[in-house]
């Protein structure tokens, strides 16, 4: 069954921060998104222009309007501008009785003040005895508290006052402004402390990352989660969506919400490509087995650049693709992070060219050349006899060193071929380069033909 979430929050005009963080979260974690907007901003990536806030009354109407048709599994809010909303908020929410996540959102990551100050007190005195999860962060918690926290024990301290002066019966400090290599978030839960840590990211992707991370809880308890499991999972994915941030603007790059679903799809997308490329292998397997090279061929496809982080990010086949009786044979099916050679190769590509997700090696020849380039296929040679000393000694040095000498050679887009003289030692082979592993093997078979 279909659960709702509503986010109580305003619009960030830049898409980072939100509802716009807060229904791609909830799309995420697999329930439906519906919204109350508060207030409007004109904002960006590093500055908010202007803030228009609806009335009291429209805040309201909006929540009645889905509670009556579909009914509210859970909340959260977010930026609530002022003082009159968040009175009508707080007797909205006491009557209709959903469990809600506060953000208590008080300033932009741009510095900008998101509530007014007459507004504090009725959120503490209000909104917070409402509220069945709190999430403040350090600036926020201090805020609300009077407190000074600068370690894990003051973040408890502050943590266990709101819950006490407030009655919020979850009150989670995050550890996002405090020192130290692992983000702590401390969370006082039913008169005990309990803690959830991720390595620590320096990016520049965290503008929602407070809206997000307190929908990803709100998400979970619509899902019917225990509280603690609701901010364990939604711990990983905050830490997913800061990870694989949109790298667009001037300031703090807004978080990734779909990154949690994306990533596991990309993956299931890449196997499933890479493994209809094999069976055109097999159906083709005495013409391929030609251009098996001593070392064995093996063909790789690495998910959606935006994503691809290292080798094991590259699908390939474990134990290469050999010459077995004259018939080219793959060793077994795809896996991630099965080949070291072909993976850097591509994850070099991509890293220039985007669209160069796919390659394989084949053996060198003379005649496979010039059939390659009577098709009409951009063709790269390079000579690793001229490759300095100090490359060869850098562990994956050789190959991010091969594809920057072909992309020089070609402008910055990847060839079709890039043709490898091989050095002392080193056997020469061809890397036949392709935007899908399919693409790949008909190009090797029409240079084959």
């Amino acid at each position: 069954m279909w659960r709702v979430a509503i986010t109580i929050a305003g619009l960030d005009s830049g898409g980072g921060a939100g509802i716009h963080a807060d229904v791609k979260t909830f799309a995420a974690m697999g329930v439906h998104g519906a919204t109350a907007l508060t207030c409007v901003t004109a904002q960006n990536t590093y500055e908010v222009r202007e803030v228009q806030c609806l009335s009291p009354a429209m805040v309201r109407a909006q929540i009645l309007a889905v509670w009556d048709d579909m009914g509210i599994d859970a909340g959260k809010t977010g930026m609530l501008g002022t003082r009159e909303i968040i009175e009508e908020v707080a007797s909205t929410v006491e009557k209709l009785g959903f469990p809600l996540v506060v953000d208590p959102v008080m300033v932009a990551k741009s510095g900008a003040p998101l509530i007014s100050d007459d507004a504090v007190d009725v959120l503490k005195k209000r909104l917070l005895p409402v509220a069945k999860v709190a999430t403040p962060n350090r600036p926020e918690a201090e805020r609300l508290t009077g407190m000074s926290i600068a370690s894990e024990k003051d973040a408890e301290r502050a943590a266990e006052y709101i819950h006490r002066e407030y009655g919020t019966e979850v009150v989670i400090v995050k550890g996002g402004h405090l020192a130290g290599g692992e983000a702590v978030d401390v969370v006082y839960y039913r008169g005990a402390i309990h803690k959830f840590s991720t390595p620590r990211l320096d990016s520049r992707a965290t503008h929602g990352t407070g809206c997000a991370y307190s929908a990803a809880i709100a998400a979970g308890l619509a899902k019917g989660l225990d509280p603690l499991e609701a901010v364990k999972t939604a711990k990983q994915f905050i830490y997913t969506a800061i990870k694989y941030g949109v790298a667009r603007g001037k300031g703090h790059w807004a978080v990734n919400p779909t990154a949690w679903v994306e990533i596991p799809a990309e993956r299931w997308r890449a196997v499933e490509e890479l493994g209809a490329a094999l069976e055109l292998v097999r159906s083709n397997a005495e013409k391929l087995a030609k251009a098996i090279p001593e070392v064995q061929s093996n063909l790789g496809y690495v998910i959606d650049p935006r994503y691809a982080r290292d080798t094991g990010d590259v699908a390939a086949v474990p134990g290469r693709i050999v010459n077995y009786m004259g018939e080219a044979r793959p060793s077994g099916p795809p896996t991630f992070g099965a080949s070291s050679h072909i993976a850097r190769k591509i994850l070099a590509l991509t890293s220039r060219d985007p669209r160069a997700r796919s390659a394989m090696n084949i053996r060198y020849d003379p005649e496979l050349v010039e059939r390659a380039k009577a098709l009409g296929f951009k063709i790269a040679v390079v000579d690793r006899r001229r490759e300095p000393e100090e490359v060869k000694k850098r562990e994956g040095g050789t190959m991010q060193w091969v594809v920057e000498e072909a992309l020089r050679q070609t402008g910055g887009a990847a060839p079709d071929l890039i043709v490898d003289l091989g050095d002392w030692g080193k056997e020469p082979q061809i890397t036949v380069v392709g935007r899908t592993p399919t693409e790949v093997v008909e190009k090797v078979l029409k240079i084959l033909s």
